[in-house]
């Protein structure tokens, strides 16, 4: 069984599948959903991020192997293995990947075991817009959704889509409007993989209570593979004043405003 510095690994039976979850940390509970092509070590600091920030993060294993680093090669082939998989749904606008029952049944665990208001959702890239579909028949009221990058945008229908059925943009509006819950996404301006009419779509829906940070590229790590493409690890700058350290900075926001213990 693979490690992750400073997480605990146990293996979870959910939703009729067994998977390895890393855990670390204490206080609300974040989901953090990985990034293609897995758990990497850019991935796992940023998980540790919130570990300090006091968090109880969940990490599961999606795909890939943990702490491998990224190289091009190696991230085409977990992308290929996930669009052949039953259990992801590259194509879809209109209906998320079956892999999302199982992440909330992820999301109800980890709030019965952390308590607290609910639970935070972070998505990236193949995973972005987990985070939204998980609202319905979960308790996730502070969704981050960085980069989400399905359905494919292979199509001008496809460049808007969101990945979640009608039903799951629904429950969102439902937690929204009854729950306090908020959406807060994340990308670069020029990012092919991340089009600017999701986010036009996702403000359509969702009005005031969508919060959008977008960069431009010029901001992203130059040390990162090309293009510009996730915010909150491979190309993020982490230096004060840096827009991507801003970003990351809200995002630590975003989840306390959220997850903190409501007034009495």
């Amino acid at each position: 069984m693979h490690t992750v510095p400073g997480f605990e690994v146990h293996t979870l039976n959910l939703h009729g599948a067994a998977r390895d979850v890393y855990r670390a940390g204490r206080g609300p509970a974040v989901i953090v959903m990985s990034e293609i092509p897995g758990i990497t070590p850019a991935v796992a600091g940023f998980a540790q991020r919130l570990v300090d920030a006091g968090y109880t993060v969940f990490m599961p294993l999606l795909f890939g192997e943990p702490m491998r680093p990224f190289e091009r090669g190696y991230a085409v082939r977990v992308i290929l293995k996930a669009c052949i998989s039953r259990e992801f749904r590259v194509l879809a606008a209109n209906q998320s990947s079956p892999i999302v029952d199982w992440l909330r049944a992820l999301a109800r665990h980890a709030h019965a075991e952390c308590g607290g208001r609910g639970v935070g959702a972070i998505g990236m890239c193949f995973t972005g817009n987990f985070a939204l579909a998980m609202m319905l028949n979960a308790p996730v009221l502070a969704p981050v959704l960085a980069q989400p990058s399905l359905p494919f945008a292979v199509t001008r229908s496809r460049r808007g889509g969101l990945h979640a059925s009608p039903q799951e943009l629904q429950a969102a509006h439902e937690k929204i409007d009854h729950e306090g819950a908020r959406i807060l996404a994340l990308r670069f301006i020029q990012d092919p993989m991340c089009p600017k009419e999701r986010f036009e779509r996702l403000r359509g829906e969702f009005g005031a209570a969508f919060e959008a940070i977008e960069i431009d590229e010029k901001y992203a790590n130059p040390r990162g593979p090309k293009p510009a493409h996730s915010v909150l690890t491979n190309h993020l700058i982490d230096e004060t004043g840096q827009p991507t350290r801003e970003a990351l900075d809200r995002t630590l926001e975003f989840l306390k405003e959220q997850l903190a213990p409501a007034a009495l």
